[in-house]
C-alpha cells in the first residue's frame, strides 16, 4: 500500500514527527551505470580497461569503529592496546580478525582489507566530509568553523552526475538512513556540492515494525494522496498564471517526485523486503542495519548503481531508541560485544552470502568504512577516542581479490607503516570499479585528487 501522511517516526536521535511515504508497489528502475558504460565501449568511448561493478553498496560506519576490535587486531599489543577480545584465524591465510567477527572470517576470501586508511581530522564533522568526498573542503568542524574552498561531491553523487536519472523511477544514488549529525550540526559531505543538488542522494530510512519510510517527502500530517492531488494542481494553476510563491517552487520537486513514484506503480518494489523469504530476511538480521543491507542488495539487483547504508542498530520495541553508531568513548567493549559486533558480522555476511548466491558479487562492490579509527590506547573510561591517523576498510566483491591485505599499521596500530591511504583514494578506487576514472571526472568540471589503490582496481 501506499500511505502518504504523518506519522511519529523514531529515528537515531529519538522519536519525531514527520511526514513520510509508506511503500507497497514495485518496479524497473531505469537505465544504470553498467548499461551506460556498456553503451559507450560500444561506441569506442570505454573508460580505460572498463569496470568491473555496475553498482556499489557503501555501508557507512558513522561513529568510526575501532580497527583494532574488527579489521586489524593486535594480539602481542601490550593490554590497554589490545583491548579484551582475542583475535581468530580467517580463511585467509595469515589474516586474522576479531573474535567478535567470526562469520566475516570465514569469508575472508571473499573481502580484501585496507589497514592503513588515515586523514587529517578526528573532528567528526570534519573526518565524515574528508571520507565521504575525499576534500577537506567545506568541513564544517562541532564549533561551527568551516574549512575554505567548495564543497566537493560525495563518491554518490559523482555516479549519480555520470549514470544520469531516467524518468519514472528511483534516483540513481540512494541513502538507507538518516541525515548525519554531529550534536545538533549537520555533516557535509553526502550531497552534490559543486555539481548542485540535483545530484543529493535520495533518502530512505527502514522502521523497524512499519517499513520502508521516505522522509525527503515533506508533506503535513493528515495531507492525504488525494489532498496532495488537489494542491499540485492548485499549484500548477497558480504557477502557470504567474502567482506561484518562492516556498511553492521549493516544494515542487518534492511533489513531483511523490507524483511520479505513486504514478510508477512498478517502481519501489525493490523496498519491500516481506517479499524476501524468511529466512533471507532473518540472516540479515531484525536490527535497522541489517534490514537496510537486505534493501540495499533489492535496489542494486534492480539496477541502482550507488547505494550507502547507515549505521545504526535500532530494533523493534518501545524501550530501544538506536544509538550513537560506533562512537563509544565509554561502556566500548560491552556495546561491542552485546550489539555492535555480532551485528556487523550478521549483517555483511548475509550481504555477500546474498550476493554471490544471486550472481552479483562479481558486478558489485561492496565496501564498509567509517569516518575514522578510535584511539589504540584505551582510555580511563573503558573505551576508545578519535583516531584519525590509521584505521581500516572492507571492500569485496566486483573482482577485488579475496583474502588480500593493502598496507599495514605498526605494532600498537597506530600509524600506517606501509601503503598509506587517504579516503580520496578510496573514493578513486570505488569510482574507478564502476569505471570512471579521470576523463570522466574532467568531463564534469572536476579534478582528480586521489590515486585507485594498487592491487584493488
Amino acid at each position: 500500500m501506499l500511505d502518504l501522511g504523518g506519522t511519529t517516526g523514531r529515528t537515531c536521535r529519538g522519536r519525531s514527527r514527520r511526514a513520510f511515504l509508506r511503500v507497497g508497489t514495485l518496479g524497473a528502475l531505469g537505465l544504470t551505470l553498467g548499461d551506460l558504460l556498456a553503451l559507450r565501449s560500444a561506441a569506442g568511448d570505454a573508460p580505460g580497461p572498463g569496470p568491473r561493478a555496475k553498482a556499489a553498496i557503501v555501508l557507512w560506519l558513522w561513529g568510526g569503529p575501532s580497527h583494532l576490535d574488527t579489521f586489524d587486531p593486535k594480539p602481542d599489543a601490550p593490554l590497554e592496546y589490545r583491548g579484551p577480545f582475542e583475535s581468530v584465524a580467517t580463511a585467509a591465510p595469515g589474516v586474522r580478525v576479531c573474535e567478535l567477527l567470526p562469520g566475516l572470517a570465514r569469508r575472508a576470501d571473499r573481502f580484501a582489507l585496507i589497514r592503513s586508511m588515515h586523514h587529517e581530522s578526528n573532528d567528526h564533522g570534519v573526518a565524515g566530509t574528508i571520507a565521504l568526498t575525499g576534500s577537506i573542503a567545506g568541513a564544517v568542524d562541532l564549533g561551527g568553523g568551516v574549512a575554505g574552498g567548495a564543497l566537493m561531491p560525495s563518491t554518490g553523487a559523482i555516479v549519480s552526475r555520470i549514470s544520469g536519472r531516467r524518468p519514472g523511477g528511483l534516483p540513481p544514488y540512494v541513502i538507507l538512513g538518516n541525515q548525519l549529525h554531529q550534536g545538533h550540526k549537520r555533516v557535509v559531505g553526502e550531497g552534490g556540492g559543486v555539481l548542485g543538488a540535483a545530484h543529493d542522494p535520495f533518502r530512505i530510512d527502514y522502521e523497524p515494525g512499519v517499513g520502508p519510510v521516505l522522509p525527503d517527502v515533506h508533506l503535513p500530517e493528515g495531507v492525504t494522496a488525494d489532498r496532495m492531488a488537489a494542491r499540485w494542481q492548485l499549484f500548477e494553476r497558480s504557477s502557470a498564471a504567474g502567482s506561484a510563491s518562492k516556498p511553492a517552487e521549493a516544494l515542487a520537486e518534492h511533489y513531483d517526485l511523490a507524483r511520479r513514484l505513486i504514478a510508477s506503480r512498478e517502481s519501489l518494489s525493490a523496498l519491500e523486503i516481506d517479499r524476501e523469504a524468511e529466512a533471507t530476511r532473518e540472516a540479515y538480521g531484525p536490527h535497522r542495519f541489517g534490514r537496510c543491507c537486505l534493501i540495499a542488495r533489492r535496489l542494486v539487483e534492480a539496477g541502482l548503481p550507488f547505494v550507502q547504508v547507515n549505521w545504526s542498530t535500532h530494533v523493534e520495541g518501545p524501550e530501544d531508541a538506536g544509538d550513537g553508531g560506533w562512537d563509544m568513548h565509554d561502556r566500548y567493549f560491552s556495546v561491542m560485544q552485546d550489539r555492535h559486533g555480532w551485528m556487523l558480522d550478521r549483517a555483511l555476511s548475509a550481504l555477500l552470502d546474498d550476493l554471490e548466491a544471486r550472481g552479483l558479487l562479481d558486478s558489485t562492490l561492496v565496501v564498509a568504512v567509517g569516518e575514522f579509527g578510535r584511539t589504540p590506547r584505551i582510555n580511563a573510561k573503558a573505551g576508545r577516542d578519535h583516531w584519525n591517523s590509521c584505521y581500516s576498510a572492507l571492500l569485496a566483491g566486483a573482482g577485488v581479490p579475496g583474502g588480500a591485505v593493502v598496507g599495514s599499521s605498526d605494532r600498537r596500530a597506530e600509524f600506517p607503516v606501509e601503503h598509506p591511504v587517504h579516503p580520496a583514494d578510496l573514493s578513486a578506487t570505488i569510482l574507478g570499479l564502476l569505471g570512471i576514472g579521470a576523463a570522466e571526472l574532467t568531463g564534469i568540471g572536476l579534478t582528480p585528487t586521489g590515486t585507485p589503490v594498487a592491487g584493488l582496481t
